[in-house]
């Protein structure tokens, strides 16, 4: 079984914020493969499917970003799990919006959902990169993250998470190259093709 993780912040409140987008990707799977019903389990929501023949289960940490790795380890440890079985989807400031880039392992950015990942099951789980910009200014960051995306992005944002959803099935393969590949070229094709991002570090 794979263990595929959004991050955000539970409630309305926060449900368009960009820090949210790790959640708005994992409904966006749940929906386009007929996983349901969300449950409450693991300090948040989750479900178990299958998606290209192999066993999923999805959560949403109901923990607030800054204890996500709380939630995380216990689904872990209930279904005795390795770090390499987790994918998590998140939101990355160093790339431009709605870009995707899949790496494994690496610094967290000072991102603190993924500081709590590492802290509770290790650092080298698959990270889901899904770029929301960056404000330019690291006092912006904070107030930049929790508030939501502008009206103009929205259409970006949607059509990123249904191409995370489509195309689900090679992450969880293994092919995360091709599953990168295949977004960028979707993306565009939908005229959302922007390559000023930083580099990997």
């Amino acid at each position: 079984m794979l263990l595929l993780v959004g991050l955000g912040n539970p409630g309305t409140k926060y449900a368009g914020n960009r820090h949210n987008i790790g959640f708005m990707a994992l409904e966006a799977i749940a929906r386009r493969h007929n996983i349901a019903p969300w449950r409450r389990r693991f300090q948040g929501v989750a479900v178990e499917g299958t998606i290209g023949g192999k066993k999923v289960l999805l959560l949403l940490p109901g923990t607030y970003m800054n204890e996500s790795g709380r939630a995380v380890s216990e689904a872990v440890g209930f279904y005795k799990l390795s770090v390499g079985d987790v994918i998590v989807f998140h939101d990355e400031l160093e790339l431009t919006p709605f870009k995707v880039r899949v790496k494994a392992g690496g610094g967290n950015a000072g991102h603190n959902g993924l500081r709590s990942i590492s802290a509770h099951i290790g650092n080298e789980y698959r990270r889901v990169r899904l770029g929301i910009g960056h404000p330019g200014d690291k006092k912006l960051v904070e107030h930049y993250v929790l508030q939501d995306f502008a009206k103009d992005e929205w259409l970006g944002v949607e059509t990123l998470c249904d191409l995370v959803a489509d195309n689900v099935s090679l992450l969880i393969d293994g092919k995360d190259s091709s599953f990168q590949n295949k977004i960028h070229l979707a993306m565009a094709a939908k005229g959302f093709g922007d390559d000023k991002e930083k580099p990997d570090a």
